[in-house]
C-alpha cells in the first residue's frame, strides 16, 4: 500500500507516475519498483525511459519495463499534466498576501501613531523625556511611536495621526476568501471536506452528503484511470473497492 500512495501521490501533483515490473526468472510478475516522477525522463525510440535524479549518472529501462501514469495534456503526449495548475496563480496570490501581512507587522508599520505638539512646552527636559518615554514604551521593533515638536503651533496642539491602517490597505480578508474559493474549485473538493467554516449560518450542507458526491465524481474517475495499470500488466494489480482502496499482491 505504501508504494502505491507514493505513486497516487506523484501521479496527482505532477500529472506523471512511474512504476517499474518486477519480473522473476521466468517472466511472471512479481510486484511493482515506484520510480520518482521528479527525476524520470522519457526516451527516444521506443516506450523506454531514464532516471536523471544523480548528476552525471542517468539509469535507463528497457522497452516496456516502466508503466507511465499521466494526466492528458492538450499540447503534447509525452508527459502528463495536474489539473490543478490552472489555480496556482490563485495560490501564489494568497501567499503573497499573507507574506504581505507578516512582514507588515513583523516591521511595525501595523502600529503606532505620531505624537504631533504645536503648543510651547515649559521645559525642553519636558520634551525630551516624552521622547525617550515614547520610544521605549514598546519593545525593539514594534510598535514604534514618534514625537514631532513645533513650539509656537496653532490650532489643534496635540494630535495623534495613525501611520498606517492595515485593513484598508491590502485588503487581506477578501484575497484570501476569494484565492480560497479558486483554489477549491480548482480541486473540485467541497470546503466541508477542508474544514472550512462557513460564513453564514446556514452552512454547507451535510458533509456525509458531499463526501458521497465528491467520491462519484472526482475519485471514481481517477481509479477508472488506475485501471490501465491492470491492462499494461496483463492481471489485476490494483482493485478498488466502492469506499476503499485495496492492494493485490502479486506472488512468483
Amino acid at each position: 500500500m505504501t508504494a502505491f500512495e507514493r505513486t497516487t501521490l506523484d501521479g496527482g501533483v505532477f500529472g506523471n507516475a512511474y512504476l517499474r515490473r518486477r519480473d522473476s526468472l521466468t517472466g511472471k510478475l512479481l510486484g511493482f519498483e515506484v520510480l520518482p516522477a521528479l527525476h524520470m525522463r522519457r526516451m527516444t525510440g521506443g516506450d523506454r525511459y531514464c532516471y536523471v535524479g544523480t548528476p552525471g549518472k542517468i539509469v535507463e529501462y528497457g522497452e516496456g519495463e516502466v508503466f507511465h501514469y499521466l494526466e492528458p495534456d492538450i499540447n503534447q503526449e509525452l508527459y502528463g499534466l495536474p489539473e490543478y495548475l490552472s489555480a496556482l496563480q490563485s495560490a501564489w496570490l494568497n501567499e503573497s498576501a499573507t507574506l504581505f501581512r507578516r512582514r507588515y507587522y513583523e516591521n511595525g508599520s501595523h502600529a503606532g501613531f505620531i505624537l504631533y505638539m504645536t503648543d510651547t512646552a515649559h521645559k525642553e527636559d519636558d520634551i525630551n523625556n516624552l521622547r525617550k518615554a515614547l520610544k521605549e514604551s514598546k519593545g525593539p521593533g514594534n510598535f514604534r511611536n514618534l514625537l514631532m515638536y513645533a513650539p509656537n503651533g496653532k490650532k489643534d496642539g496635540i494630535q495623534i495621526i495613525p501611520i498606517a491602517e492595515v485593513s484598508a490597505k491590502d485588503e487581506f480578508f477578501n484575497i484570501k476568501n476569494v484565492s480560497r474559493d479558486d483554489i477549491l474549485a480548482g480541486h473540485r473538493v467541497p470546503p466541508q471536506m477542508m474544514s472550512i467554516i462557513p460564513a453564514n449560518t446556514g452552512g454547507f450542507g451535510a458533509a456525509d452528503t458531499a463526501a458521497a458526491v465528491f467520491f462519484r465524481n472526482e475519485i471514481v474517475p481517477l481509479q477508472h484511470r488506475w485501471q490501465a495499470l491492470n491492462d499494461w500488466c496483463g492481471q489485476t494489480a490494483v482493485e478498488f473497492g466502492e469506499y476503499m482502496i485495496t492492494t493485490t499482491a502479486a506472488t512468483g
